[in-house]
């Protein structure tokens, strides 16, 4: 019987090897859309932990990948804000420094104090940067989001059932209790995030995993989460291969 090449059983080898490890330990994702601005940015490819959540349960602050409940076929990525049976409020306030009217977020009675840092332009938009902390039992995290310059409408639950709401203004939902067994996530980007403020809350077994690191990252189109292939993720990495942002590369994002 003729004997099968070493390049060949190599390669069979390193094959297993790579989905054995994306299937239970670490998988690559890339950054699509603006909705995780400041923290990710378009273009940002990303490591994700698979095997944290099989040994301990998602926490606060975590950037976590999940199947959108919607379509788990997609893949979407947003920050825990709250967990299963927690209490959420949304807060509306005039900020003394910008004059604009934006929210705090409220868990458990604990109000994430946010923190005016200045303003940058997107997209030939304002928005306006703010440190957020979230309180974690006795262990702050901090991390920065971004509002625009108008008056958002979206503080608190757009979709939601009454049995869940506590709370309602201007047809919002602004003070609820997460389901057991799921998760209410948001983007750093809070006017321009798709979430649970619009579609609901993530089953725990949608979570897939943490995001740890940003191992390259480079400038390049955005994409709608519809769009995104294994093609397309090719052709984004060849895009920013050429339009590289060093800067980016080896950021960690450790709780």
């Amino acid at each position: 019987m003729k004997q099968v090449p070493k390049w060949l059983s190599e390669l069979v080898l390193i094959v297993i090897a790579v989905l054995f490890i994306r299937a239970f330990f670490v998988q690559a994702f890339n950054i699509p859309s603006a909705s995780m601005q400041p923290t990710l940015l378009i273009g940002d490819f990303i490591l994700v932990n698979k095997l944290v959540y099989r040994l301990t349960e998602p926490r606060i602050g975590d950037i976590v990948v999940f199947r959108y409940p919607v379509n788990p076929t997609l893949d979407y990525i947003k920050r825990i804000v709250a967990g299963p049976g927690d209490l959420v409020e949304f807060e509306t306030f005039r900020d003394p420094e910008t004059g604009l009217r934006l929210y705090k977020v409220k868990v458990n009675g604990k109000e994430f104090p946010l923190e005016y840092r200045g303003s940058v332009d997107f997209n030939g938009k304002r928005f306006y940067e703010f440190v957020e902390k979230m309180n974690r039992g006795d262990k702050q995290i901090e991390h920065r989001v971004w509002y625009s310059g108008f008056s958002t409408r979206f503080a608190g639950l757009v979709s939601y059932t009454e049995d869940l709401c506590l709370e309602k203004r201007y047809n919002l939902c602004v003070k609820f209790y997460v389901p057991e067994g799921s998760y209410f996530v948001m983007g750093d980007n809070r006017d321009n995030s798709e979430d649970s403020r619009f579609w609901g809350f993530v089953p725990r077994q949608n979570i897939v995993g943490k995001a740890f690191v940003v191992y390259f990252s480079g400038e390049v189109p955005p994409l709608t989460p519809e769009d995104v292939t294994i093609f397309t993720g090719f052709r984004q990495l060849f895009i920013a291969l050429l339009n590289p942002r060093f800067e980016r590369i080896g950021k960690f994002f450790i709780y």
